[in-house]
């Protein structure tokens, strides 16, 4: 029994320690509690009662004062004579010159003393036990507030430091990204070697600016290049300099370069730099504020310091447009680095570095992901590998497959699958023909992209979708594949027109986005016949919202109709030709519904199976 209790008791937790702060508190704390206890026990006469000066004279007249003792001409403590002999001790206080108290109390025959009270040092002490409480609560306060570094230092700056403890962050940890990591190796060999720099009298840049849309990986590539180089590393956010309180963000941006300067050689990096340093005089209210004073404190600091100190300041924004053009002059942020979006190369690389953290079959097509993922930055691949993953897991599987990339791939780009949505039959079957009419269409028009699969599985706001499959990235469309792009558009709309004789409102969002794309087409890219390539609109976008909010019209009213014939006149074209080549196409339409009323999800080595296509595109006779 007694091993039993050791052992229990060695595996006990251990208590953390307590802080020493925190141990002298609770010392003040029992001692103040004690001096209370002291002066409530001593500090007052059991059973005295005090009385008026009135009642006192009352029974003074009455005899019944037995003896009295004067303190100070002011108090007077004493007994009255009570039954059975027994005195009942009394204190009260004269409240004025009373020249007849001495005369009275000796006619009556009292007992008189008199004294002078002294001043002991337990009623010194407690009469400054207030002021030592106060000061000791303060002292405590500013103990706490040292110790947490948050009140009372409002002018500190809240950068985190990252040094080199743990695994480093190196350019081999970010994938893709050539022209930015060769930019910014010569920041990391300047802070290797900056002799050579200087006896060639070459100067590095003092600012390097990131420029990239949200998750492409700035932040990365900013770690990455201090691991490199070996030196500490501060991180802050653009909009942690700026406070309710004046000042305060300039206070904080000469305590980060202090700070910088002390660690030097290091990098500073000041991730959302469009909070605090748009253009100057773009707010309401007029132009001094807060935040430009802020700002004002960063341009005198990064032009402010020599390159010798060896502060290198990186910034990371997705609205370089918005910044003040003091920022991006020379001798600050004087090179700016595009952290572009990946390539379906580089996304394959991407996709490589994450999965290499998980058990993966050796059936997982990456090139195929990496095809079927256009326009995904590095932030939403690594989250489609970990939904695979979990995936995974919730099918208990031990590594993960192709579904379940897949399936990962489909709730990022398209939502999650609302598989227990309750939908009639009816109402299933015609999504069935509404998909089955822009999937078939990816076969017989020559520019567009290879169906990559159709479903009629709810997911987020759409009842079913026919996705496509590009074989490359392309930077810039032609005629054609716009124009194939509308045809397709139209293929729900054409399919229920052909089968039912009438749409429903599943046609809307296939309406809006051709509708949008022959507007571009005719104002923006100059692809309409009769009205030339010419610009037509402006949009105005005010710098201090960031975002367009209205179009200018610059053309006539003549204009403006040849526009709206125009555009009528492609989405005509397109809805026509969606309709002939449905109607020829029409038992291959109704048997690919039925076979999505059946199964659900069709891949496009399915469909071709199916309908006995051949590989390739599929030319109709004229």
């Amino acid at each position: 029994m007694s091993d039993q209790n050791d052992n229990r008791n060695d595996n006990r937790p251990e208590l953390p320690p307590v802080p020493k702060g925190n141990r002298a508190a609770l010392a003040v704390f029992f001692s103040l509690i004690v001096l209370f206890g002291v002066y409530l026990f001593f500090g007052q006469k059991e059973n005295t009662k005090e009385i008026p000066y009135s009642s006192f004279l009352s029974y003074l007249d009455l005899g019944e004062v037995g003896s009295v003792r004067i303190i100070d001409q002011r108090d007077i403590e004493g007994s009255l004579k009570g039954k059975n002999g027994v005195e009942m001790p009394f204190t009260t206080r004269i409240p004025y010159f009373d020249s007849e108290l001495m005369s009275k109390l000796q006619g009556k025959g009292v007992s008189i003393t008199g004294a002078v009270s002294g001043t002991s040092t337990l009623q010194i002490l407690f009469e400054l036990t207030p002021w030592i409480f106060g000061f000791v609560l303060i002292w405590i306060m500013m103990r706490q507030m040292q110790g947490n570094n948050k009140a009372f230092s409002f002018g500190k700056s809240r950068a985190k430091l990252y040094s080199d403890v743990g695994k480093k962050t190196t350019f081999n940890d970010v994938a893709g990204q050539k022209e930015a990591k060769y930019e910014l190796m010569e920041v990391v060999d300047y802070l290797k070697h900056p002799k050579k720099f200087v006896k060639m009298g070459a100067k590095i840049p003092k600012g390097v600016l990131l420029v990239g849309m949200p998750g492409t990986g700035k932040t990365l590539i900013a770690k990455a290049t201090a691991g490199e180089a070996n030196v500490p590393f501060f991180h802050m956010s653009g909009s942690d300099f700026v406070e309710m309180f004046v000042g305060v963000g300039a206070s904080r941006v000469r305590d980060l370069f202090e700070q910088g300067r002390k660690h030097a050689p290091c990098i500073i990096f000041i991730d959302e730099l469009d909070a605090v340093g748009r253009t100057r005089g773009s707010g309401l209210g007029g132009g001094h504020d807060e935040r430009e004073q802020t700002l004002n404190q960063m341009l005198v600091e990064m032009d402010g310091f020599d390159t010798q100190d060896g502060v290198i300041v990186l910034a990371a924004t997705n609205r370089p447009d918005v910044l003040d053009p003091a920022l991006l002059r020379p001798g600050r942020f004087d090179r700016q680095v595009v952290v572009a979006m990946p390539d379906v190369q580089e996304r394959a690389e991407i996709l490589k570095i994450h999965m290499s953290k998980i058990p993966v079959s050796g059936s997982v097509d990456i090139d195929k992901l990496s095809r079927a993922t256009p326009g995904t930055s590095g932030a939403d691949l690594a989250n489609m590998v970990n939904e695979a993953a979990l995936f995974a897991i919730r099918k208990e599987k031990e590594i993960v497959e192709m579904d379940d990339f897949e399936d990962a791939r489909d709730k990022i780009l398209m939502g999650v699958a609302r598989k227990s949505m309750v939908i009639a039959d009816e109402e299933k079957r015609a999504t069935a023909i509404h998909e089955s009419g822009h999937a078939l269409l990816h076969y017989f028009l020559p520019h567009s992209d290879s169906l990559h699969k159709v479903t009629i599985v709810p997911r987020g706001r759409a009842l079913g979708l026919a996705l496509s499959l590009p074989e490359k990235d392309t930077y810039s469309r032609t005629y054609g594949w716009l124009y194939d792009r509308i045809v397709i558009s139209y293929g729900g709309y054409a399919a229920e027109k052909i089968v039912y004789g009438e749409t429903t409102t599943g046609t809307a969002e296939d309406i809006k986005q051709a509708t949008e794309i022959a507007r571009k087409m005719v104002r923006e890219w100059g692809m309409a016949e009769g009205i030339g390539p010419i610009s037509l609109g402006e949009e105005e976008e005010p710098i201090f919202l960031g975002r367009e909010i209205a179009q200018h019209k610059n053309y006539s009213e003549e204009t403006a109709q040849r526009i709206d014939s125009a555009i009528q006149a492609i989405l005509n074209s397109a809805l026509g030709k969606a309709m002939a080549i449905l109607k020829h196409e029409k038992d291959r339409l109704l048997m690919l519904a039925d076979r999505l009323m059946q199964i659900e999800t069709l891949e496009d080595k399915d469909v071709r199976e199916l309908l006995s296509l051949p590989n390739g595109k599929v030319v109709l006779e004229e």
